[in-house]
């Protein structure tokens, strides 16, 4: 039985002290259809047993990327995590999310997000990163109102390929501060071209965001953009789903880059169903007052041995209240040392390596769906993950490829659905888990499903 301390009479008086009718006003905001209007066809109690086998078979219902063929991306990867990872995260030293609001007192938590933090800027190319976002979307929309906070400008350009997530978190961010967004159109059967983005800068904008590999999977190229915004002074944030790619590709600080975010789920962390994930952030040294969230620096006690405390602060519960750069909390902390534990194990050369792998089977994907009659690869460059042309709507082909017990893809329409010109577009991707065996099945099973 659910314990409810409030009355009524308690109730009706927070409401009236914020200047609501009823709870109902509270979920103004959410869209009406993602409200329920009953409850859901659950039973309402049973034994431990019976509670047991109905979650089980609810659960068997479920094709799961890690018992089938999976082709999905988008901004979020199934990738190998070693067993270490998860023994290491498990020890109760780590094993809380919660604020150490004596932070100098959790030596071991403090140090390894400093270690974080340093994985962090030597991957982005940048001086300084924080300890941790909640995701990749949170930390893009937060680096559009840090930009806007440093230049005193109200208008962002976002590129194309920015995944439509991050889209609309930035927006929901933005839409309270004044900050105009400024979001065109990408064509993904075109090369993602700087003309695109950079026609769009003028004296009033804040930040050019630029997703490299993008939503379609093309690696774009920073160097004109990053010049292009600073000409008007603007700030060039670099935006990255995928941060294995960082052990091949090169890194956004040294292609002008002045913020980088990114999603740092690869490293360390399941797909979970969606989360929890660990956003990434890091920028240049001038700017680090005005970055959101904490830093972890290191320093010596009074005997002079090595320690590390919490070098930067600026948070709404530590002290700063209302003039605070961020409300981001900590519960990324365990998701944070994960990824610290398996990109340690990985080392540089280990990473790079595991990038490598990553684009060889997505080249070796790519040259055999090459072969499929109403298959078209839409992408002149890519990391792991490209773009198909399909003779049929892709949420179909998708359905009967699930049918035959492969994960397809992801239909580009389920991410814009209001684009016409996608309904045939999918996104294909291929990891270090994808076997050969993985990229046959998925070429016989779009032969039958096309023909």
């Amino acid at each position: 039985m659910r314990y409810l301390p409030l009355t009524d009479e308690d109730r009706s008086q927070m409401l009236a002290a914020i200047g609501a009718s009823s709870t109902q006003d509270l979920y103004q905001d959410v869209p009406d259809k993602a409200l329920l209007k009953a409850p859901i066809d659950l039973p309402f109690h049973g034994g431990e047993m019976d509670v047991e086998k109905t979650i089980s078979d609810l659960a068997a219902k479920n094709l799961s990327p890690s018992s089938a063929p999976c082709f999905l991306g988008a901004g979020a990867y199934r990738h190998h995590v070693p067993a270490t990872v998860d023994y290491l995260i498990q020890r109760g030293e780590f094993l809380t999310a919660y604020t150490p609001y004596q932070p100098e007192v959790s030596q071991g938590t403090l140090q390894y997000l400093y270690e974080f933090q340093t994985q962090v800027a030597l991957l982005t190319g940048m001086d300084v990163a924080n300890a941790s976002m909640y995701d990749g979307a949170t930390a893009c929309a937060e680096a559009v109102l840090m930009a806007s906070r440093a230049t005193r400008k109200k208008r962002a350009v976002l590129a194309g390929g920015l995944h439509p997530h991050y889209v609309s978190v930035t927006a929901t961010s933005a839409q309270h501060l004044g900050i105009e967004l400024v979001a065109p159109d990408a064509d993904p059967t075109h090369a993602a071209l700087a003309s695109s983005v950079t026609d769009l800068i003028d004296e009033q904008t804040s930040c050019v965001v630029v997703q490299s590999p993008d939503l379609f999977g093309r690696i774009v190229d920073l160097q004109p953009i990053a010049e292009a915004a600073h000409a008007v002074g603007a700030l060039l944030i670099a935006v990255t789903t995928e941060v294995i790619s960082l052990g091949l590709l090169e890194a956004p600080g040294n292609l002008g880059a002045d913020i980088v975010v990114g999603e740092g789920q690869s490293l360390g962390n399941p797909l979970s169903f969606g989360g929890p994930y660990v956003g990434l952030f890091a920028t240049r040294s001038k700017l680090v007052r005005q970055m959101p969230g904490r830093v972890t620096g290191e320093t010596q006690d009074v005997e002079g041995q090595r320690g590390w405390v919490l070098t930067l602060s600026t948070r709404e519960q530590h002290i700063r209240r209302e003039k605070a750069t961020s409300n981001i909390c900590t519960n990324a902390g365990l998701c944070a040392l994960a990824f610290t534990i398996h990109a340690s194990l990985l080392g540089e050369e280990g990473l790079n390596r595991l990038a490598r792998i990553n684009h060889a089977n997505a080249c070796k994907l790519a040259d055999m769906l090459t072969g499929v009659e109403g298959v078209t690869i839409l992408n002149h460059s890519f990391f792991n993950e490209f773009t198909v042309q399909l003779s049929k709507p892709a949420t179909d082909v998708v359905e009967a490829l699930a049918e035959r017990g492969i994960l397809g893809g992801v239909p580009l329409s389920r991410l814009l659905p209001d684009r016409d010109d996608l309904l045939n577009k999918m996104l294909i991707t291929a990891t270090e888990c994808t076997s050969d065996d993985d990229m046959t099945a998925l070429t016989h099973a779009l032969q039958e499903v096309l023909s």
